[in-house]
């Protein structure tokens, strides 16, 4: 059954190959070709065997409450969502096999699949996903809840048509049910304990948890029932956290893991061991979450110092081994939201951040506290040998990487934080995610109505119409220049593998139809 049948006929992002040579900064693309770096061949072609994933486990397995953007590539092991993206970020059918908006621009519906079923066998039809959708817009706790605010009302006619009813014009509801807002989770589960989902998914994926130990793995089996079932080839899949950089290579060479994220510092060492090295679209992006109600950041003579004193090009260098390119702004080139006109907006410039504190009337060190986890030390030292060169005394506060959502997110309670944003399937929810009343990363919890303005004339635009891009690159502009966010760089996912054939290319969710294991 081929998964992949229609496109609109105007791309919204960039093609893989224009995506992947933007991703790479000049001639590292040639560099990691040399050591296996897009390496195609196949590491089996058995069918049956196991999936070992050294990646990341998600904050909860429920995506109504999933507090991390990143979290979609974990849940959609256990989850089919309503609609997919192409690798130019198209959306395209999954669930839904069509779908149509009426000349309003207020009413869609989208049509699904005949014969799906969840896990447990039970039909899936349009009640359970106008149902899924309704508890993903109304449950108290919802983090999926703010992206479908334009939604008035949810119904199914039918066994296989949804309608959705919304309060103003907005065209991006096929991409945004591309990722976690529109994954269908079983009503039969959340109807009858809600809570249970955080450790006991309940959707119609290509696999099944049997087994879930926090912050540990989470074991799955394949998924009969999934409607893609042909072209998954393996058994069983388990999932890990990601690996130690320290020790990665090592743990792939064992066969602990037999596909694990690498940094580019460890590119040319698993190649050197033998193993397959993979690059993948990512939209990814470094970026440090500023709040703006704490001080310094209280006083935007300090944010806007700020965004001056980071060399990024030495932060790449020293973080991800030089692979990636310095960005300014959340979207790389190529992208349909990414503004070439804000150019190197914010080009490290010392001498400027140190007079714009000077102005301020700060005469003496600034005092700050810089908060990190995760895997990057030295590019956080770094950050902060370049704040005190220009005035910003950071000290540096390592939280443990199992922290950060309920710190940073959750409580806000972090003035400057490394962070990591994964991007979105909806430009539109990027910008609410980052720069919303209610994002997640936007710790200041401030808005903008000159950025709200702008938002609702990319919402009424379909993603086709020639004007989108215009529009949606004023957004950007908008964001970039008035919100606390500093953009670093860009960087692709880099895995290595072993006895694992290549994965897919997607530029959102890694996907595993038709890989095999040997």
């Amino acid at each position: 059954m081929p998964l992949r049948t229609s496109k609109p006929a105007q791309p919204t992002h960039l093609n893989r190959r224009t995506f992947l040579g933007a991703s790479l900064g000049a001639g590292l693309i040639l560099a990691l070709e040399a050591c296996g770096g897009t390496s195609t061949s196949s590491g089996g072609s058995g069918a049956g065997g196991t999936i070992k994933w050294a990646w990341q486990l998600p904050t909860t397995w429920d995506p109504v409450t999933s507090s991390a953007g990143s979290d979609v590539q974990m849940l959609a092991l256990a989850y089919d969502p309503i609609t997919a993206l192409d690798e130019q970020g198209n959306a395209i059918p999954w669930l839904a096999e069509s779908w149509k908006y009426d000349a309003s621009g207020k009413q869609v519906t989208f049509t699904l699949r005949t014969g799906l079923a969840f896990s447990d066998g039970s039909p899936l039809d349009a009640a359970a996903v106008a149902k899924s959708i309704e508890r993903g817009r109304t449950q108290q706790g919802s983090l999926i809840a703010p992206q479908m605010k334009t939604i008035k009302k949810v119904s199914a006619s039918g066994a296989r048509d949804v309608v959705i009813e919304l309060s103003e014009v907005d065209y991006q509801y096929p991409l945004l049910f591309a990722g976690k807002t529109g994954m269908v989770v079983n009503p039969a589960a959340f109807q009858k304990d809600a809570a249970a989902l955080a450790t006991q998914p309940a959707g119609s994926g290509p696999f099944v948890v049997t087994k879930y130990v926090q912050n540990d793995h989470a074991s799955l089996k394949k998924n009969d029932h999934f409607f893609a079932a042909g072209e998954i080839k393996v058994s069983a899949f388990d999932l890990y956290p990601q690996a130690d950089p320290a020790t990665v290579v090592a743990a792939v060479q064992s066969g602990q893991y037999n596909v694990a994220r690498l940094g580019g510092a460890q590119v040319q060492q698993a190649k050197d061991a033998g193993l397959e090295v993979q690059v993948l679209d990512s939209m990814f992006v470094s970026v440090l979450d500023v709040h703006t109600g704490m001080a310094p950041f209280d006083d935007p003579a300090v944010v806007e110092a700020l965004k001056f004193a980071i060399d990024r090009e030495k932060i790449k260098k020293v973080a991800n081994f030089g692979i990636g390119d310095v960005n300014y702004q959340p979207f790389p080139p190529g992208y349909v939201g990414f503004d070439p006109d804000l150019g190197d907006v914010y080009a490290y410039d010392p001498d400027k951040a140190r007079q714009l504190l000077a102005d301020a009337g700060y005469t003496d060190p600034v005092p700050a506290v810089f908060t990190s986890s995760g895997f990057a030390p030295a590019a956080v030292e770094l950050i902060q040998a370049q704040l005190k060169d220009v005035g910003i005394d950071a000290k540096i506060d390592t939280i443990p990487q199992t922290q950060h959502t309920q710190l940073v997110y959750i409580e806000r309670s972090k003035a400057l934080t490394y962070d990591g944003f994964a991007g979105r399937e909806s430009p539109v929810q990027a910008f609410q995610v980052l720069f919303g009343s209610e994002g997640l990363m936007n710790p200041s919890r401030t808005s903008s109505p000159q950025l709200e303005a702008q938002l609702k004339k990319v919402k009424e635009t379909p993603t086709d119409d020639p004007a989108y891009p215009g529009l949606l690159q004023e957004a950007t502009r908008i964001a970039v220049t008035t919100f606390p966010n500093v953009f670093l760089y860009l960087t692709p996912s880099i895995v290595a593998r072993k006895g694992v054939s290549a994965l897919p290319a997607s530029p959102s969710l890694r996907r595993f139809e038709g890989v095999t294991t040997s």
